[in-house]
């Protein structure tokens, strides 16, 4: 079995579940969960997990997220994209002076009410399950964060933008609410997620790649090690005596760590290792693998476990 992260180009065509689907086929194991979905239409960067890597899926999801989108000026659908039935077709009369303003006043900490054409569910039932049945509820704003938005191109009345934003974000709601506040209306009509957090589209593996790496018994050279999610963290090896103690999940006694060698060679290694309150460390055993993540309590002079990977056959 294997346990870590691809990076997976998925194809427009596609929906995130049949990607995992194809990728089940692929690399013959069920244990396999994607970090969040993109639409049908919708190309790019969608990392997914395997094995005990699963346990990163919620860690990814909540990674930073940077898409590519075309919006067109001048059409309202339900869906919010040019897949949609056409509710409305208004003139374009702001200048793309006054749409460039606009565009770019979409950025920082905004309320956005999620699309019924989305995979979120009220009262138990998805939304686009309730809008299929031409049903709409009432949906609740949330909060979300537009980092950055920068126009890349302009052919108006359609314009490209670069959006890179938090977790919850709808791209073609923004696209919506962008020909909202100019008073035409507006529909995405191109979506390519170009990063989630350090996975980018340029490293992105394709299905049909993945299927060629397993005809040369070849997938291992696209699996991401699980601890390369945390390389920003210290990294620490445990006594061989402690190992019962590690694969158990249990604290362990900060006494007896050691620095990890790659951080050992950027420190004095006759230093005595320092811990602050609330620190994270990934924690190796005595035989240099990686079990999990650990944070030191203060108020128990210990180690305490954060989220575990323990190695699996």
């Amino acid at each position: 079995m294997f346990h870590g992260m691809i990076n997976v180009y998925k194809e427009a065509g596609y929906t995130s579940h049949d990607v995992v689907a194809r990728l089940r086929g692929i690399f013959k194991q069920k244990r396999i969960g994607h970090t969040g979905t993109l639409d049908p239409d919708a190309v790019g960067v969608l990392p997914v997990c395997l094995g005990s890597g699963t346990r990163l899926c919620d860690l990814l999801t909540d990674r930073r997220k940077e898409y590519v989108a075309r919006l067109r000026l001048g059409m309202v659908t339900d869906t919010q994209d040019s897949s949609g039935r056409v509710l409305e077709e208004r003139e374009v009369t702001a200048s793309p002076q006054e749409v460039r303003q606009t565009i770019l006043s979409f950025q920082g900490e905004l309320l956005q009410v999620p699309p019924m054409y989305s995979a979120l569910k009220v009262d138990g039932k998805k939304l686009c399950d309730l809008a299929r049945a031409g049903k709409e509820v009432e949906r609740v704003p949330r909060p979300i964060s537009v980092y950055e938005l920068e126009i890349t191109q302009q052919a108006h009345p359609e314009y490209t933008i670069r959006v890179s934003c938090s977790r919850g974000t709808y791209i073609r709601t923004l696209c919506h609410d962008i020909g909202q506040a100019l008073g035409c209306g507006a529909v995405m009509t191109a979506l390519t997620r170009t990063a989630v957090g350090e996975f980018r589209i340029e490293d992105a593996r394709t299905l049909k790649e993945l299927e060629e790496l397993a005809g040369r018994d070849g997938l291992s050279e696209a699996v991401i090690p699980v601890e390369a999610a945390f390389a920003a963290l210290p990294a620490l090896k445990a006594a061989e005596q402690d190992f019962k103690a590690l694969r158990n999940g249990n604290q362990l006694k900060p006494e007896r760590m050691e620095r990890r060698q790659e951080a050992a060679a950027e420190a004095d290694e006759n230093k005595p290792l320092l811990f602050r309150r609330g620190e994270e460390f990934r924690v190796y055993s005595h035989e240099d693998i990686f079990y999990g993540v650990y944070r030191w309590q203060e108020e128990r002079g210990m180690l305490v476990p954060v989220k575990m990977f323990l190695p699996e056959e």
